[in-house]
């Protein structure tokens, strides 16, 4: 499996709490590679992948942040017209369902960097290397 994790934290909907979040991470040396931040009327949850997924986990949990670690898959889509759009529709055509997806903070040379949470992480994968789309590996992190 050529899966990432990325590392779910749910925030009090509250001036500081983000704040105090992302300050532990930068404390304790812990790089944000992607960030996506949704909320709801009561609490917000910010989807992270980091330098140290489990590191990152253990210091928020320590610090009463409710967290979760979830594989998903990342992906170097064409940054061209219509590149997202492929990568999408050939997801759609093999019904692989994508639950939500962000984009990373810096890009590569002529693509962009996109994650996928999506059900069937093996299938999306097969499907996305038979295509000649580069899956980003766990290691790839340190290097972004």
């Amino acid at each position: 499996m050529m899966s990432i994790l990325q590392l779910s934290v749910f925030l009090e909907n509250q001036p500081g709490t983000l704040a105090k979040a992302v300050a532990l991470l930068a404390d304790n040396m812990i790089n944000i590679r992607a960030i996506s931040l949704a909320e709801t009327e009561s609490f917000g949850i910010l989807r992270i992948i980091v330098s140290e997924p489990e590191k990152a986990k253990k210091i928020l949990d320590n610090n009463n942040f409710p967290t979760s670690l979830h594989p998903v898959v990342a992906a170097e889509v064409p940054d061209t017209p219509g590149g997202l759009a492929f990568v999408v529709n050939l997801l759609d055509k093999a019904h692989v369902n994508i639950e939500y997806m962000y984009g990373f903070i810096e890009k590569k040379p002529d693509h962009a960097l996109m994650v996928f949470r999506i059900e069937n992480l093996e299938e999306a994968e097969t499907l996305l290397t038979e295509n000649k789309i580069r899956l980003i590996q766990p290691d790839d992190i340190q290097s972004l």
